[in-house]
């Protein structure tokens, strides 16, 4: 890898693993950036799972992510001020990050779950159903700004594409008749606290992702060199590289 590449901006879903199984090749791979000297940070749209679990579950296929993970979850928070009163449409993710800037994080599951709501902040949730649509889109309704994690509409898992983010944000919108804002990648928010994080200057700077829509417009965003893989949502022979060991040792 050249060596003016300080720090490898790397996606989780269809990079390092598809359902936290291990992309083959990928782990190695990790492993001979980090021992490089080279940072490695994960940079995810996937909002629903606690920081701690994600780095748990990296640990478990032999990678060491500690301080490392940033997510979706993490950039829809920046979005929202301490004092806030927020319903969270999504997993834990999302009211581990709101609760962390000094925010109330008020869940669609709750039983009685009353308003006024600031803001609804929606992402992936695979237990979302009428009820949960109902009641975030009533909080929209009644003037709450809708943020959603991301505009992913899939994301891959080993038996293929599943619905993502976005599709359940789209329909929150489509309720409350809005426009939602996003955070996740390519957005703004993700891009601040990514550079925030890495402490070096774009140029210095590689992001690997499995989407051109969404990896690849962020590097677009922070001025940052793209490598495409295609071993999650691109199709083999769109992608710049097959998977993330052939971007490591086209580069090493």
């Amino acid at each position: 890898m050249p060596e003016e590449i300080e720090t490898v901006l790397c996606d989780l879903d269809g990079v390092v693993w598809l359902a936290h199984q291990p992309i083959p090749g990928a782990v190695d791979a990790i492993s001979r950036l980090q021992k490089s000297g080279r940072q490695v940070l994960f940079v995810t749209n996937n909002s629903a799972a606690l920081v701690a679990d994600n780095e748990a579950a990296l640990q478990r296929i032999g990678i060491d992510a500690r301080g490392a993970v940033i997510s979706s979850a993490m950039a829809a928070a920046s979005m929202v001020e301490a004092g806030e009163r927020v319903l969270v449409s999504g997993g834990g993710g999302i009211v581990e990050a709101i609760e962390a800037v000094g925010a109330s994080a008020v869940r669609t599951t709750e039983n009685d779950v009353e308003g006024p709501f600031d803001a609804v902040v929606a992402g992936l949730d695979r237990a979302f159903d009428y009820q949960r649509l109902r009641t975030a889109g009533r909080a929209v309704l009644n003037g709450a700004r809708l943020i959603g994690t991301n505009r992913d509409s899939t994301f891959p898992t080993p038996d293929g594409l599943e619905p993502g983010g976005g599709s359940l944000v789209a329909a929150i919108a489509a309720v409350g008749g809005v426009a939602p804002t996003f955070a996740g990648k390519p957005e703004q928010a993700m891009a601040d606290l990514v550079l925030a994080r890495a402490g070096t200057p774009a140029s210095a700077l590689l992001m690997v992702g499995d989407r051109a829509d969404t990896d690849g417009l962020f590097a677009q965003r922070i001025g940052c060199r793209f490598a495409l893989v295609e071993s999650g949502v691109t199709a083999v022979g769109d992608g710049t590289h097959t998977d993330l060991a052939a971007v490591v040792a086209s580069v090493d």
